[in-house]
């Protein structure tokens, strides 16, 4: 039986979206450069029993408090993120990624004293087979550390928020840690830490701690096994350091969320297939310093932060929660069905990225799709025929109407999305405003172009870019007499 009480509270939580895009964060921390190595494993080595990967891709992207930082960005947010990074190729790597993402301004100290921290992650068939890290946690530079400390001051006036992603790197030193909550607090900002510190000395005061379990139960030196015994540890931590809550991650036992003067909740874990939980703690961080920016109750910042965690253990790497999906997770009983295809084309390049880490084939086609016919449906079985995963690119109302005239298209954009999410063999639906999908297909890399057989190669939007990157282009049959044209005119229209 559906709770439709919880429902209904879960779908009013979505009220605080729009306003956590208008919040300006101040993130502290750790910035580190995650770089995944994808391939497949067909043989175990010769040389020693360990299985040798065939590479087929490498991608960069920002980790530790950069991470933090895309998925505030990615819910609309702006950032200042304030981090070290070293004079070397990773850090030089981190640079242009934050300039080429205009949310982002960056305050990084540069220095020829420690390397700039990586992760670098070998997964073959969305699994992880070996993690190799570099990285100096040693003490900084006094001099970096009043670097730190300055740009902290220069931010803070025009923040929201304050976020501190402590990876015990050595960024966030005590001095810095105590000057960021002091700052924060003089300022009348709240301010959220993830800290794997067990002396929490310096981050006393702070508005929210963000521990997992285990972190908890160091810090606390209690047991946090069972919901009383997070209570308990949770609470004596709330007390001993003057905290203002503390919200516990708890894996697959979801959170536990202890405020200050209330009772304490517990938020069952979203039931969601898990592909890799990289980076799922930044989400957790980044949408709760949202939320509570954003004026939200602990409570709902923490629901909100748990919803968002179910949705990005769903992908591949360090990925971001993006509004659309957060709206859906909030307003559905289930995490999964019809709607959860229509996807932005961010989110539909995250999940091609997830489903061609499995190994899979993407395909690609698109069309109007208003008043759904046979030879429709026939198109679409083809296509999926020829891929793994099908994305299908749909015109917006404006777009039809530029391309069929006044009085098209009959159904809404939504309408058609809907229906074509609801088919079997459509696996992602995507909108696009202009006259040709090229920007899409461009996006999306598909290793499969599927047009009808009324065209020609030459004359298919995006053939010649597929085939420069080794996709291939499929022209289909299609149903004798069946158009949408053909059936609006025979209903008078």
């Amino acid at each position: 039986m559906l709770n439709i009480g919880l429902m209904s509270e879960r779908a009013s939580l979505t009220r605080h979206i729009e306003p956590m895009a208008r919040v300006k964060v101040l993130c502290i921390g750790d910035v580190m450069l995650d770089h995944f190595i994808y391939g497949s494993v067909e043989r175990i080595s010769p040389e020693a029993p360990i299985p040798v990967l065939k590479v087929a891709r490498e991608a960069r992207m920002l980790g530790g408090a950069g991470n933090v930082a895309r998925n505030a960005t990615a819910l609309g947010a702006r950032v200042s993120l304030i981090g070290v990074v070293g004079d070397d190729d990773a850090g030089r790597d981190i640079q242009a990624l934050i300039a080429g993402h205009g949310a982002i301004v960056a305050r990084l100290a540069i220095t020829a004293e420690r390397p700039t921290t990586v992760k670098m992650r070998y997964v073959a068939h969305a699994q992880q087979l070996l993690r190799a890290d570099r990285e100096s946690a040693g003490v900084l530079d006094g001099g970096v550390e009043r670097r730190l400390m300055d740009a902290i001051d220069d931010e803070i006036g025009d923040a929201g928020v304050v976020v501190v992603s402590d990876y015990g790197k050595g960024v966030v030193s005590a001095a810095v840690a105590a000057h960021a909550v002091k700052a924060a607090r003089a300022a009348g900002k709240p301010i959220i830490v993830d800290t794997k510190a067990i002396d929490l000395a310096a981050f006393r005061g702070a508005s929210l701690l963000t521990p997992n379990a285990r972190e908890l139960s160091l810090a606390s030196r209690m047991a946090a096994g069972r919901d009383d015994e997070v209570v308990a540890a949770g609470s004596h931590l709330v007390s001993a350091f003057d905290l203002g809550g503390i919200v516990v991650t708890r894996a697959e036992r979801g959170m536990s969320v202890i405020e200050r003067g209330r009772d304490a909740v517990q938020l069952a874990a979203e039931a969601r297939e898990v592909f890799d939980v990289s980076g799922a703690g930044d989400t957790v961080l980044a949408v709760l310093a949202l939320a509570l920016g954003a004026g939200a109750r602990l409570h709902d910042a923490a629901t909100l932060a748990n919803a968002a965690a179910g949705i990005v253990v769903g992908k591949t790497g360090t990925a971001v929660v993006h509004p659309e999906e957060l709206l859906r997770a909030l307003r559905s009983s289930e995490m999964k069905g019809a709607q959860d295809k229509i996807a932005s084309l961010d989110a539909a390049v995250e999940r091609v990225a997830a489903w061609r880490a499995q190994g899979l084939r993407v395909g690609f086609t698109n069309g109007c799709f208003d008043l759904l016919h046979p030879g429709h449906v026939s198109l679409l079985a083809q296509a999926r025929g020829a891929c793994d995963r099908l994305i299908v690119g749909l015109n917006t109302d404006a777009s039809v109407r530029g391309l069929k005239g006044d009085g098209r298209p009959v159904n809404s954009e939504m309408a058609r999305a809907v229906v074509l999410a609801a088919l079997e063999t459509v696996d992602a639906v995507v909108l696009f405003a202009e006259e040709t999908p090229l920007k899409l297909i461009e996006a999306i890399r598909p290793d499969v172009l599927v047009k009808g057989a009324d065209y020609t190669i030459d004359r298919v939007v995006g053939a010649d870019f597929v085939q420069k990157h080794g996709g291939r282009v499929v022209l289909v049959d299609l149903v004798p007499g069946q158009s949408t044209t053909g059936t609006i005119q025979r209903m008078g229209r």
